[in-house]
């Protein structure tokens, strides 16, 4: 079982990530896309890394912004997993 990070673990990782935030028990994070095709295809690509990982990010779409919220809901808050699952995002989104 993964272990629960407390606060200031979280405020340490949450530093090295570019845009995510702490919302409550999760990290969130929006991408912005030119076209809404291009945010499905983001969104493809992230499913294959969150498969792999067997970590699955909360989905939220609206037109050209897809905004992902993570959190290890097994465990009922923040995680290592999740902070390496919003790495690999990023570096989908780069």
């Amino acid at each position: 079982m993964p272990r629960l990070l407390n606060d200031s673990e979280v405020s340490a990782r949450l530093a090295r990530l570019k845009g995510w935030k702490r919302e409550g028990q999760f990290i969130t994070k929006s991408f912005a896309f030119e076209t809404f095709m291009d945010g499905m295809r983001f969104l493809d690509r992230t499913a294959e890394v969150a498969e792999k990982q067997e970590h699955h990010p909360d989905i939220h779409v609206r037109y050209t912004e897809v905004t992902l919220s993570i959190q290890t809901h097994s465990e009922g808050g923040l995680t290592e997993r999740d902070f390496d699952l919003a790495k690999a995002i990023d570096g989908i989104a780069s």
